[in-house]
């Protein structure tokens, strides 16, 4: 239950699951993850005492046994391919659903690897996938059937979001990157090379020459230390903020004038419906292959191509230029999109699948 997309899908998932019809376990390796805290306290949690996933496989299936569970849900290729040997193992009638999260590939040895994935996905009961764009490439790269693929956007729970977002507060240490009347850009996402900050960093110190404005990234990764050094090389340390991970960013979006996303992948882009929902106006890459989805091909939102840093920044200052009627009209826009990925009725999806599965 770290920090990333897939982790907060499954907890909107589980979360919101109906249960009068479910009974929802969840069941992580032996870590502390940042989103556990939001777990339902009527969900039964369980860790593994490993902390190695090819080690969790026989653990895995001794649960599935003695728990008598009826349906394995995963997400993302390692541990949806542990979730079915682990089944498999576990000599039940349990029925399998794994979720593709991304739109992966690459060179040989990594198509080659998703193919291997795709054997084993085959091994399932029902493959979901959180995109157009990803099903075409489980069929395109995992050779998946495009019959056995069902799609369901990612929920978004928005009650939780209205909530945090207006009853939470910024940090007090932060208060002061919010202060002024400089504009505010945002972005949030672990720091590694699919979220491409280098390319967003680049775009904004195109932007600050022409408005006074401060970047604001939330997030934590290996690239920390590199992308400071970028900021200095750049002349800007002094105006962009990495502010780590945060429990409640919605609050920090709320805040702020503007949400970035240059990421070179996503599977679905789930952080862009989330800023929508706070009323933040969007600019995104194109990439393959979520988010001219959530945005509904630039409807929602602006879209650059992918590494694009001038166009990045063109289209940056463009949204930091609306007068109050036209920002009126895309923060309304957003709240519309937003609620086409509501957790309530993504969710119901989730539960017809899953009663369909086992049936």
């Amino acid at each position: 239950m770290g920090a990333g997309g897939a982790a907060r899908t499954l907890l909107n998932i589980i979360n919101n699951l109906d249960r009068t019809k479910f009974n929802p376990v969840l069941v992580t390796l032996d870590y502390d993850g940042d989103y556990e805290a939001n777990v339902k306290s009527d969900v039964t949690f369980i860790k593994i005492k490993e902390k190695r996933l090819r080690k969790a496989i026989f653990p895995l299936a001794k649960l599935i046994r003695e728990l008598k569970v009826d349906l394995v849900f995963s997400t993302i290729p390692n541990y949806n391919t542990i979730a079915i040997l682990a089944n498999l193992l576990s000599f039940s009638r349990a029925k399998n659903v794994v979720r593709e999260a991304d739109n992966l590939g690459g060179g040989f040895l990594t198509n080659l690897k998703l193919r291997g994935y795709g054997l084993i996905y085959k091994l399932s009961s029902q493959v979901v996938s959180l995109s157009e764009g990803v099903k075409q490439n489980l069929v395109r790269r995992y050779k998946v059937k495009s019959d056995d693929i069902e799609v369901i956007y990612n929920p978004v729970d928005l009650e939780n979001i209205y909530n945090r977002m207006n009853q939470g507060v910024i940090a007090p240490k932060h208060t002061h990157v919010f202060a002024g009347d400089e504009k505010v850009i945002i972005t949030a996402g672990r720091l590694v090379e699919q979220k491409d900050h280098k390319t967003l960093i680049n775009a904004f110190a195109q932007v600050s020459r022409r408005v006074s404005s401060k970047l604001v990234i939330l997030g934590e990764g290996h690239l920390k230390d590199t992308l400071i050094k970028q900021t200095e090389k750049l002349g800007i340390k002094d105006k962009v903020f990495f502010i780590g991970f945060q429990q409640n960013p919605y609050v920090y979006f709320k805040n702020a004038d503007l949400f970035v996303l240059t990421s070179v992948h996503e599977g679905f882009g789930h952080v862009l419906a989330e800023a929508l929902a706070t009323g933040t106006p969007v600019v995104s890459t194109d990439c393959q292959s979520g988010p001219a989805e959530v945005l509904d091909e630039a409807k929602y939102g602006l879209l650059s191509p992918v590494g694009d840093d001038a166009d990045i920044a063109r289209k940056m200052y463009e949204v930091l230029s609306y007068d109050e009627e036209q920002l009126q009209a895309v923060i309304e826009r957003g709240h519309t999109r937003a609620s086409h990925f509501d957790a309530r009725e993504i969710v119901k999806q989730y539960e017809a699948l899953f009663t369909k599965t086992l049936q």
